[in-house]
């Protein structure tokens, strides 16, 4: 998904809360605009759930923030599950 698509917002903010996702979106766009931030509050959530990677100082965050795991999927409320699913399969 893009960063900017609105599926982002709703169901990663689910969840990993919104601080962890505004800090996805914060270093998502540093990295596109080739910058570099300082470290993320929410570092051990992104790196957790597999949405950056680390080596050494340095975090590597995908171009697009990749679609949720059927993990993930199974951890969203039943309603927010079904709409991800109805979703994912326009």
């Amino acid at each position: 998904m893009a960063p900017d698509d609105p599926a982002v917002r709703r169901f990663w903010t689910a969840l990993i809360g919104p601080g962890a996702v505004a800090d996805l979106l914060r270093l998502t766009a540093a990295a596109r605009a080739g910058r570099s931030l300082r470290r993320p509050v929410h570092l051990a959530e992104l790196l957790c759930e597999g949405l950056v990677l680390r080596d050494g100082n340095a975090i590597w965050v995908h171009r697009n923030v990749p679609l949720l795991s059927p993990g993930h999927v199974r951890r969203l409320r039943p309603s927010l599950r079904a709409e991800y699913r109805a979703a994912m399969a326009l």
